[in-house]
């Protein structure tokens, strides 16, 4: 007891520790959700499907995410929030740890979902709490410090699970996602402070959350607006091997570029963020316009469309600038909006997946995933610029 106490102290006085038990468990979901792009071929043949029916397990686990955010958030209103982070990933353990002994393909589609429900909401949560131990024009970037660890899922995580089970079985990457959760849970115990909990919160409450139009109009501009980068992002590889002759041997290099685009928009995006939050979200989407549209020219060539592939990662600086933007608009919903700002993530990857796929379906070059992209982008801008003027009208009406 005496070790831990010494711990929770260091905690205290060290509340990076805190944000690095956060970021552990966001970086354990990032890898638990695009790992199976690359195990698709060995879980086909295992569990004897066609890999097209891999799938189902994919947009399994993002409904998961998507039903999951709202109801936890209203069903744990009054819970502390370190109790609930913790709880939240004991049931991501369990989805995935259970994932990896799923006797038939439905009994794994039907756990993936179950691994999906508590992502949305400890990822809102994980938000909410890092923001809450900075000063106020700190908060993005105490967002980003958590969201790091998605980044770092995507160049490293994913990968390293995907080349660990292709080598020893699909299944040890999806226990090792467990372990991971699990190791995030103990740490999250020992070094995230204590909250007390909200007794004014109920779900009544966080359900006004879908309700309030400045929180629809933010949620609105990540699910459009981060499209984009999924529809570049999504057929990228087939992208420059088809239409640019890079040899496929290529392809973890150019997943992680952007891997490393994604990590380096995460932490700019946050520090353009907290200097001005609401110049900040137009300025990104419009540099996601052009990185996005400019890859449609440049994926004809390996070297600079693998450059452009960076470019587009770094549209991961909407993620903290989003987040931040929610905690402002939210009021008393906080956990609510927190949450369902990663239900729209993943829904803008649904969205730019599915476009870009239909246009390469119709006949278009590969590379019109960047002008769907770009499309996505202005539409994520006139959202936010149609919100923001019937807010200041209000507060003009109003004043």
């Amino acid at each position: 007891m005496n070790a831990v106490t010494r711990v929770m102290r260091a905690a205290a006085a060290h509340p990076r520790l805190a944000e690095l038990a956060l970021a552990l468990g966001a970086f354990g979901i990032g890898t638990g959700e695009f790992v199976i792009m690359g195990l698709m071929n060995r879980v086909a043949t295992d569990l004897q499907v066609a890999v097209p029916d891999v799938g189902y397990a994919i947009s399994s686990y993002a409904l998961g995410v998507v039903v999951g955010a709202p109801i936890i958030s209203a069903l744990a209103a009054r819970v502390p929030k370190r109790a609930l982070l913790i709880g939240l990933m004991l049931m991501f353990a369990l989805g995935n740890i259970a994932s990896a002994f799923a006797p038939g393909f439905w009994s794994f589609v039907a756990l993936r979902f179950i691994a999906g429900l508590p992502h949305g909401a400890y990822l809102g949560v994980a938000a909410l709490v890092a923001a809450a131990a900075v000063p106020i024009e700190q908060r993005a970037r105490a967002v980003s410090r958590v969201i790091l660890g998605l980044t770092v899922a995507i160049l490293a995580g994913a990968p390293l699970a995907t080349w660990a089970g292709n080598l020893l079985g699909w299944e040890i990457a999806f226990a090792g996602v467990g372990i991971i959760a699990l190791l995030t849970a103990l740490l999250i115990v020992l070094w995230v402070p204590s909250q007390p909990a909200d007794t004014q919160a109920s779900p009544k409450r966080e359900l006004t959350a879908m309700i309030k139009q400045r929180v629809l109009f933010t949620l609105g501009v990540a699910c459009i607006g981060f499209g984009g980068m999924f529809a570049v992002f999504s057929y990228v590889v087939p992208t420059l091997t088809e239409q640019a002759g890079m040899r496929e041997s290529l392809g973890p290099l150019v997943l992680a570029i952007f891997g490393i685009g994604t990590i380096i928009g995460n932490l700019v995006g946050a520090r353009a963020a907290d200097r001005n939050l609401l110049r900040a979200i137009p300025v990104i989407l419009v540099w996601c316009v052009i990185v996005q549209g400019g890859f449609y020219f440049a994926a004809n060539s390996v070297w600079l469309g693998t450059l452009f592939v960076g470019l587009v990662g770094t549209g991961m600086a909407l993620g903290p600038a989003l987040q931040t933007r929610l905690m402002d608009v939210a009021e008393d919903a906080q956990t609510m909006a927190a949450s369902l700002n990663h239900a729209a993530f993943n829904c803008a990857n649904a969205l730019g997946a599915w476009l870009a796929g239909v246009t390469i379906k119709l006949g278009f070059a590969w590379s019109t995933t960047g002008l769907v992209g770009a499309v996505l982008a202005v539409g994520g801008l006139v959202i936010f610029l149609v919100g923001l003027r019937i807010e200041r009208a209000k507060a003009t009406v109003a004043a």
